[in-house]
């Protein structure tokens, strides 16, 4: 414990230090900076990808669960959407020193804010190896420095992508020590961390329900946490039913491990009997387990090569990440509503229509980071929503709420020019 301790405090410190310069770095070097990360981690896939088979086979035979290997696998292509994310955030306008909301009071002075780095940010994660880039640019590309700590199961990842991000970044001008990733899988390090408000800026968790309540409850710190995303989509009475059939499968098979994939779909009964059976057997051909209630059991269980069986209480508000589907009748959009307001977990909800007083309605009172109409709730990311990448999706309501990006990393400062003006 002592040395981990030791590794902690020191790379802690050095992140500060280095983040009082980071601070005020120009955007040309910034840029340049992720720029070449980008081109690096391309240029030592070969040892990244032998890292990360590493980390599989241990996981593989530790028993890790399908979901779990997913979010640790790295490929050639995840490798290139990672360098292609990074670059795309390079391309993005800095945020610090942006000016905003000035205004002139009746005495003459000039007032407004201006954007600044938050200093340092603490992510600790586990299991996705491509969190260690993209935090690290977004905090570069913002002006913060890092301290990264990812769990034990992607350790040679981690550390891979780590070296390579620190030499790349280092060599183009950021400062020595912005980056930091601390090696020991000493878990009682974490507490450690928690209480160094005097360092640490933000802690990010990103994992389990597990580890998130850890950081929210011990940390001395502000936290920004997304908990679990139990994600609805909700098939209203008056929804085009082929659209609806493509925007359910996306959302629940396009990559059914992540945060963001449908776990509960409620369709409406003035037209379960047809909608059903189209869906149904769409999800079928994936080899999704449909979990329904007696009414969508009734219309299903007829129907050949689907696997069914009936939902459970404890199916509701549960975020499966596997190809696992609860699935509910309701009579009206009150009663989707009520179903989403008791079981969500305020990540991402959408309803499929063609009512536009409805789809309104469901965009004002549904409570939660994000809020679809006629789309797939596998949008919610950082990436997609133009923000190059994320830190995380935020399902709290402060300082930041769903994908948090370049400007969710800083905060402003108030300026104030005068010209010799004095209270009375």
């Amino acid at each position: 414990m002592k040395s981990s301790v030791t590794e902690v405090e020191v790379k802690v410190k050095a992140a500060k230090i280095a983040s009082k310069k980071l601070a005020y770095l120009s955007t040309d070097v910034k840029n340049r900076a992720l720029y070449s990360i980008a081109d690096e981690l391309i240029a030592n896939e070969k040892a990244i990808l032998k890292a990360n088979r590493l980390d599989y086979a241990k996981g593989e035979k530790a028993g890790m669960s399908e979901s779990m290997l997913d979010r640790l696998l790295l490929t050639s292509e995840r490798l290139q959407s990672i360098s292609s994310d990074i670059i795309s955030v390079a391309t993005l306008p800095d945020p610090v020193g942006e000016t905003f909301d000035m205004r002139t009071l009746p005495n003459g002075l000039q007032v407004g804010k201006r954007r600044v780095p938050l200093g340092v940010i603490c992510a600790i994660y586990e299991s996705r190896p491509n969190v260690t880039a993209d935090i690290s640019v977004l905090c570069l590309k913002s002006g913060n420095a890092v301290v990264l700590r990812g769990g034990k199961e992607a350790t040679h990842s981690n550390l891979a992508l780590a070296k390579v991000i620190q030499r790349a970044a280092y060599q183009s001008g950021i400062p020595e020590g912005a980056v930091q990733f601390i090696e020991s899988t000493d878990r009682a390090l974490v507490g450690q961390i928690l209480r160094m408000r005097e360092a640490v800026d933000m802690v990010i968790p990103r994992g389990g329900a597990e580890l998130i309540s850890y950081v929210a409850e011990n940390a001395t710190m502000p936290v920004v946490s997304g908990g679990i995303g139990v994600c609805h989509t909700y098939i209203d009475r008056d929804a085009d039913l082929d659209k609806a059939v493509n925007i359910a499968y996306n959302a629940k098979v396009q990559r059914p491990t992540v945060c963001n994939a449908l776990d509960t779909l409620l369709i409406h009964a003035d037209i379960a009997q047809s909608y059903l059976p189209m869906i149904a057997a769409e999800l079928g051909r994936a080899n999704v387990e449909m979990r329904c209630d007696e009414r969508a059991m009734k219309i299903l269980k007829p129907l050949p090569s689907l696997k069914l069986a009936s939902v459970a209480e404890h199916d509701w508000g549960k975020e499966f990440l596997a190809l696992i589907a609860a699935i509910k009748i309701v009579d009206s959009i009150d009663e989707a509503l009520e179903h989403i307001e008791r079981y969500g977990s305020g990540h991402s909800e959408a309803i499929v229509t063609e009512n536009y007083t409805a789809g309104m309605r469901f965009l004002r009172e549904v409570d939660a980071s994000c809020v679809y109409v006629n789309a797939s709730t596998r949008f919610t990311d950082g990436g997609q929503f133009g923000l190059g990448a994320e830190v995380g999706i935020s399902t709290q309501k402060f300082h930041a709420r769903g994908p948090m990006g370049l400007k969710e990393l800083t905060s402003y400062k108030w300026i104030v020019l005068g010209d010799g003006q004095v209270r009375p």
